[in-house]
């Protein structure tokens, strides 16, 4: 459990929805009323620099015959709730990466920000989309992790062991890997990198993100796939069913 500030008030039936972390809310104060503090993350207390948490959820979802991947329910919570459940307690603030009306998510309170390529670029439209809005709105935080809104099991401690690697290995861009699989799109990236990015995609026409980050050397953290691959991902209707039996496993 990460260390936490107080601030002002919360109520707990907006709070209840983050049990994933904070099942002691509704347990210490009786689970109604109004309490005396939020839940922040204390961010001088993180064993990693300040970073922001971008949840891709900008895919078209075609094998699943469209719709929102991210609202899912696997064992009863949507993906996009279990996503945030792991991304709060090591992000500074957590903004959606998605296209098309952003309302869908208004229960979240969370910016949305779309792709600012046209023409659904792929996922490193949606990585610059969120280095774009960190150099614009929070130019106190200097990295960006990056997650996609169809994994329902993400690791805790994703956001340290990806800083950690790309500390350790003294590169600028470090993603994850479960047994022989890497998975890009789960990757930690620099701010100060946008615009290479974004030359990249618009100049270059680059689609591929393996190749744009070999330019500048990217660090691995590795993960095991037992009892289940963290990264597991929906994509189909079959993975769906397959989620939901593998929920039972990471509740």
């Amino acid at each position: 459990m990460w260390p936490f500030k107080r601030k002002a008030i919360v109520d707990v039936d907006t709070a209840r929805w983050h049990a994933d972390n904070f099942a002691w809310l509704a347990a210490s104060f009786g689970g109604h009323g109004a309490l005396a503090i939020t839940i922040m993350p204390d961010l001088t207390a993180l064993p990693h620099p300040a970073t922001l948490g971008l949840v891709l959820a900008g895919g078209l979802a075609r094998r699943m015959g469209g719709g929102d991947k991210a609202l899912i329910a696997i064992g009863g919570v949507a993906i996009l709730d279990r996503v945030l459940g792991r991304l709060r307690p090591a992000c500074a603030e957590i903004i959606l990466n998605a296209n098309g009306d952003p309302t869908r998510f208004a229960r979240y309170g969370l910016p949305v920000v779309p792709d600012s390529v046209p023409d659904f670029a792929g996922p490193l439209a949606g990585i610059l989309a969120g280095l774009n809005w960190a150099a614009a709105n929070r130019p106190d935080l200097a990295w960006v992790v990056s997650v996609p809104g169809d994994c329902p099991f993400l690791p805790h401690d994703l956001v340290m062991r990806l800083h950690e690697a790309r500390q350790n290995a003294g590169l600028p861009l470090a993603c994850a890997r479960s047994g022989e699989w890497r998975h890009p799109v789960v990757g930690l990236w620099p701010v100060a990198l946008r615009e290479d990015l974004r030359q990249a995609l618009v100049a270059e026409g680059l689609r591929k993100i393996e190749i744009w980050t070999s330019r500048h050397g990217v660090a691995i953290a590795d993960w095991p796939t037992t009892p289940l691959d963290p990264f597991f991902n929906v994509n189909t209707p079959e993975d769906a069913a397959e989620a939901e039996r593998l929920a039972r496993l990471s509740p």
